[in-house]
């Protein structure tokens, strides 16, 4: 097999083949566009006709296998190379029309279409071999999905500008010399890609040489239950696209009396809505996969059709103004639901089928395409000239023919669920990314993220990542978790700690980080896995609890905490009645608050016991103490005020006291209200206790209050410690420890009072 290009001659071989798109793209807009349709209309052909015209446009696809036979002998991009340039060649006899017209040969006319059409897409059909091997080889990389939807995009916005110049150019009754003229523009363009394609690198070439017959392509294709459903959902999504798409335009100039002009400017909205639809997929395909998009494709070709059938008969007459208002968003609809389809089945076929199988499989896939888009065009077409032939009127035709479109569109959306999802999310979960602006916002800072070669900007577009999380994100963010720069490595690890979950690759990294990284970004990796309850990872935190890197072993420890690890608690305590770095303690201190266990209580009053502790150490073992008692959200801005100025101290206590008693009181107001005699007493209590507890730093009468509070209000361990808190004259010198405790006596009276 052909070994990779380098990034720098992908690079290249993609901005040629990009030009060449270009120019693929204006030659058939030029020469076999809707202009060939609106040239037949303007010469009076038959539905029929019509049809018949429009299924000469699958004609190409079954003729892939001379296509194959040729390449045992020729390169592929030279195969493909003479192959474009000869289509374009065989639509010369197309620009004789206005002169046969003219001569009063109009049926001689109409057959040198048919003949032009039908060299055209034959010859294409033998340079279509090299499609899909050319493409799949310069789309390959991360970005697969991403290009190729690029190269879809490249081809519609071309599209729609020419559809856009061909409406100008032909306004309401143009001449018919000007279709020759832009069909001779058409054949230059065509003869000029071809030309280009000679210079695009040839793809691998084993594949070739196996000598495969068609029979064996069949079997191995419908041996699998993926590629049978694929196939059967592709013929009847090629079948409605076809004939939805080709027949909206004899639709616009039948029923609604439509100029030629119109019609092609119709055609340019249908480009823009290919457009929007490319742009959507090529911004998505690459982070939900192609499965739910390809759903939504078809959904919306649904939504487009419905107004064809509902849309009353009169509504030309009465309403002329809305009409291009309606044939507008119809075209638009159409081309957006059901180009944006054919688009996407072809990357989710590019990804369903391996490589070394993709020329064999490509060859299927077009025939499948060539088959259901001639058939049902053809069959359309007859349709509707049957219909008018029994005198049924044109628009209740039109709707006959959409209605059946449409129970083939519901069908294509019930076998959709059964396909392989090859990697993509879930339909409801890929509707959920649609839908939300931060997800939307990460994949564009993720795709940002992977443009970019400054190092500053990535480390920028990281921290925005931040402030976006998404579950989408956690592959790129693995990948610059690896960067050889810290700050890289940081940030996307902070961002990663922001996201809701974490996958089994993400946890894995992080695990390999807290055990190489020490001292650069273990530590914020511990702390992740601890805030996502990664509960695989807690021996590995227990070992590294008593890491020489502080940093690592303080959040290890905050981890075990967030994690439950009841056991490892009392080592814990061991650890940081031994350790002199206050950034361990009060990292120590934090998970005893996050324990929440009564047991803890005696060491964060030895760490209090401590002479001259840090008051930075001091605040955060009281903070502990008050989640411990479950009141930190209460004492926390009590905390806050004292500190603005301590001398506040025995105000603030006493207005606790004074607001739990009254609180007691109102709440027992009224006749009707029992009051408990034990609670009454305990209220009363309150104040002059608390009163000789912070003005004479006498806490007998506290201690006492505290132990006379029923059993099942109070933790008993919680109980016995801060009754005796009160009377140790070395602690209750701490007016931090003083408010805690007059807060949580208030708050249990507050609750004894409720229950």
């Amino acid at each position: 097999m052909a070994s990779t290009l380098s990034p720098y001659h992908l690079g290249k071989a993609r901005e040629l083949y990009n030009i060449f798109n270009v120019f693929n793209a204006i030659s058939w807009s030029f020469l076999v566009g809707n202009i060939v349709t609106l040239l037949a209309m303007r010469l009076r052909a038959t539905s029929t006709y019509i049809g018949i015209l429009s299924a000469l446009g699958y004609v190409s696809f079954f003729f892939l296998p001379l296509g194959k036979l040729l390449t045992r002998r020729f390169r592929i991009t030279r195969i493909f190379s003479l192959a474009w340039i000869g289509r374009a060649l065989g639509m010369t006899p197309l620009l004789l029309t206005p002169h046969l017209v003219s001569q009063g040969h109009t049926d001689t006319a109409m057959n040198v279409i048919i003949l032009g059409v039908a060299i055209f897409h034959i010859i294409r059909g033998v340079g279509m071999i090299g499609n899909n091997p050319v493409l799949s080889y310069l789309a390959s990389g991360p970005d697969r999905g991403s290009y190729m939807t690029q190269i879809q995009i490249i081809n519609n916005a071309v599209g729609m500008f020419c559809g856009f110049f061909i409406a100008l150019a032909l306004g309401r009754e143009p001449p018919l010399y000007l279709y020759a003229i832009i069909m001779a523009i058409g054949e230059v363009c065509g003869i000029f890609s071809g030309i280009l394609m000679k210079k695009i690198p040839e793809p691998p070439i084993e594949e070739r040489k196996k000598g495969v017959s068609f029979l064996s392509i069949l079997h191995e294709a419908f041996s699998k239950d993926s590629l049978r459903q694929f196939i059967l959902i592709l013929f009847i999504v090629a079948l409605v696209s076809g004939v939805s798409r080709a027949f909206i335009i004899v639709y616009s100039r039948e029923v609604f009396l439509q100029s030629d002009g119109m019609v092609s400017l119709y055609s340019v909205f249908g480009g823009l809505g290919v457009l929007l639809i490319g742009l959507l997929i090529k911004f998505l395909v690459d982070r939900i996969g192609a499965k739910p998009i390809f759903i939504v494709c078809v959904f919306i070709g649904l939504v487009g059709m419905i107004p064809v059938v509902l849309i009353p008969s009169g509504l030309a007459e009465q309403f002329s103004a809305g009409i291009v208002l309606f044939i507008s968003a119809l075209f638009f609809i159409l081309n957006f639901g059901f180009l944006g389809s054919e688009g996407i089945a072809q990357t989710y076929f590019l990804a369903l089928v391996p490589m070394e199988l993709m020329l064999d499989m490509g060859i299927l896939y077009f025939l499948v395409f060539g088959v259901a888009g001639s058939v049902g065009s053809f069959l359309a077409g007859l349709l509707l000239d049957v219909l008018t032939g029994f005198t049924v009127p044109m628009v209740v035709a039109f709707k006959i023919l959409y209605a059946i479109l449409i129970l083939l569109t519901i069908a294509i959306l019930w076998l959709q669920r059964k396909l392989t999802p090859l990697g993509a999310l879930p339909f409801r979960g890929a509707l959920e990314v649609i839908f939300s602006f931060r997800d939307l916002r990460a994949i564009a800072l993720l795709d940002r993220l992977n443009k970019t070669k400054d190092s500053d900007e990535e480390e920028a577009l990281l921290e925005a990542l931040h402030g976006a999380p998404s579950k989408l994100a956690i592959k790129g963010l693995l990948t610059r978790a690896k960067s050889p720069r810290l700050a890289i490595r940081t940030e996307a690890l902070r961002a990663m700690e922001a996201l809701d979950t974490l996958d089994e690759p993400a946890e894995k990294a992080l695990m390999e980080d807290i055990i190489v990284h020490h001292y650069t970004t273990a530590y914020i990796s511990a702390r992740i896995l601890g805030n996502h309850r990664v509960y695989s990872a807690i021996p590995t935190l227990r070992e590294l609890a008593s890491s020489e890197d502080y940093m690592l072993a303080g959040e290890a420890i905050i981890a075990l905490a967030k994690l439950k690890d009841e056991a490892f608690r009392p080592e814990i305590e061991s650890i940081i009645s031994k350790t002199p770095n206050p950034r361990l303690k009060i990292m120590g201190v934090e998970a005893f608050g996050i324990y929440r266990s009564p047991h803890s209580l005696t060491v964060l009053l030895d760490i209090l016991r401590v002479e001259n502790p840090p008051h930075y150490l001091r605040d955060e073992a009281v903070l502990a103490m008050a989640s411990i008692l479950t009141i930190q959200n209460e004492f926390y801005p009590l905390l806050v005020r004292f500190l603005e100025d301590e001398s506040l101290a025995p105000t603030l206590a006493m207005d606790e006291a004074e607001s739990a008693a009254e609180f007691y009181r109102t709440a027992n107001k009224g006749w009707f209200r029992k009051k408990p005699v034990r609670a009454a007493a305990q209220a009363q209590k309150l104040i002059p206790a608390v009163a000789a507890f912070i003005k004479d730093a006498q806490g007998a009468a506290l201690s006492r209050w505290i132990l006379e509070l029923p059993d099942d209000l109070v933790h008993p361990i919680s109980q016995s410690v801060l009754a005796e808190v009160v009377l140790d004259d070395e602690l209750i010198g701490y007016d931090r420890l003083r408010l805690l405790i007059v807060r949580w006596a208030a708050q249990e009276l507050r609750l004894w009072t409720n229950k």
